[in-house]
């Protein structure tokens, strides 16, 4: 992968973004994404943000690769701490877990005053995401799941309007994502068996466990294979 040829994963998140608009792509692995952008035009600036001296360095160095230092700006700094007030207007972040995504974004919330639309990718979590997009009022509008690799991602995207696409089975919409139960794909169906074939190994190593938090555990694991039951065709 290079900033000419991205992943099949980070060209899908790329599509999300419109053209002519300021990004800010935090976590942003060697700046492969605004940099690809930067090449193709389809940026007014990007923004790459990165919280270690290391990929600072490398996202820097593949910037000048690319004669790229007129359109896209390396920042050192934690999450959306690199962005000034009212900046970016598309922001990705992508190949973290949803737990660290969430944080981001919430520690960051004074950052998010100009961005029009989020582009999340999590490894993991993807509940965690929907729900604390759900919560600041953010309408999820598109979702995809790929299998690259042999690695299955999510791509979230939300915007500050519109209809959310939750019914009144959003528990399980926030747990499969609402537009990914409506249209189940491979990649789809072989996490969510791999998940419940965990949930189930998970309850069994816990058949002795006593206690409230076990119990309670025991009972989110039951209703998550019970939904996949239920949801997966």
């Amino acid at each position: 992968m290079n900033s000419e040829k991205l992943s099949n994963r980070l060209e899908r998140v790329a599509s999300y973004v419109p053209e002519n608009t300021i990004l800010a792509d935090i976590g942003s692995d060697h700046a492969y994404l605004p940099c690809y952008l930067g090449l193709k035009r389809g940026i007014k600036k990007g923004i790459a943000g990165e919280i270690t001296e290391g990929p600072y360095l490398s996202a820097k160095e593949q910037v000048d690769l690319d004669n790229l230092n007129d359109v896209i700006e390396v920042r050192k700094g934690d999450g959306l701490s690199v962005l000034n007030q009212d900046e970016a207007e598309i922001i990705t972040i992508c190949g973290m877990g949803g737990s660290l995504i969430t944080s981001i974004l919430e520690k960051g919330k004074d950052k998010l005053g100009r961005a029009q639309r989020l582009i999340l990718q999590p490894n993991i979590g993807s509940k965690t995401v929907r729900k604390w997009l759900l919560k600041e009022n953010w309408v999820l509008i598109a979702e995809e799941i790929l299998k690259e690799d042999g690695k299955i991602y999510e791509i979230l995207v939300a915007e500050r309007s519109g209809e959310q696409p939750y019914t009144k089975h959003q528990e399980a919409e926030l747990l499969f994502g609402p537009f990914l139960l409506k249209n189940q794909n491979e990649a789809f169906k072989d996490k969510w068996a791999g998940e419940v074939k965990q949930w189930n190994a998970i309850l069994t190593q816990m058949e002795n466990s006593s206690g409230v938090a076990a119990e309670e555990k025991r009972d989110e694991l039951r209703r998550n294979i019970q939904y996949a039951e239920e949801w997966i065709s």
